[in-house]
């Protein structure tokens, strides 16, 4: 993933022009300080590169739990923080500033639910997938395995 990042990261750099780079698993990137490092650097340089990036990760702590990772937050313009378990509730209540019902609001969630996070304001939200959008990034092996039939059949 580093090696791959790297390349897109010189791809971007020689020639501007507006994009956005999206990094899901983005806690492989943090688990390693050379990687952590990396993306530090990527996104404290991208605005000059008029490069957009979204880093994606199941838990928050991933990134909290960085000297590097902590940066990539604060410096963040939006954050989307979707159901939290109870372990890391509390960090993540201080990490982002939630209130007591915000906190509680994120670890009783529903699938699709959380809040949004943009600057000082505050919202929550309901995603609702597509049909195409719901086969395309679900992670159930029940509903995978559902559509890898349903295609098989055709």
């Amino acid at each position: 993933m580093f090696i791959i990042l790297n390349f897109i990261w010189n791809l971007i750099r020689s020639e501007l022009k507006k994009r956005i780079m999206i990094i899901d698993e983005a806690w492989w990137m943090m688990k390693y300080p050379d990687s952590a490092i990396f993306l530090y650097g990527l996104v404290k340089r991208s605005r000059k590169y008029y490069l957009g990036i979204t880093t994606i990760t199941q838990d928050v702590e991933d990134f909290l739990n960085s000297q590097y990772g902590r940066p990539i937050i604060t410096n963040s313009s939006i954050q989307l923080l979707l159901k939290q378990a109870p372990a890391t509730a509390e960090s993540t209540m201080k990490a982002f500033n939630l209130t007591e019902t915000e906190k509680n609001y994120l670890l009783e969630a529903g699938v699709g639910q959380g809040l949004f996070i943009a600057g000082l304001k505050r919202a929550a939200i309901q995603i609702v997938p597509s049909y195409f959008e719901d086969k395309l990034i679900t992670t159930n092996p029940e509903q995978i395995l559902n559509i890898k039939k349903a295609e098989e059949n055709k």
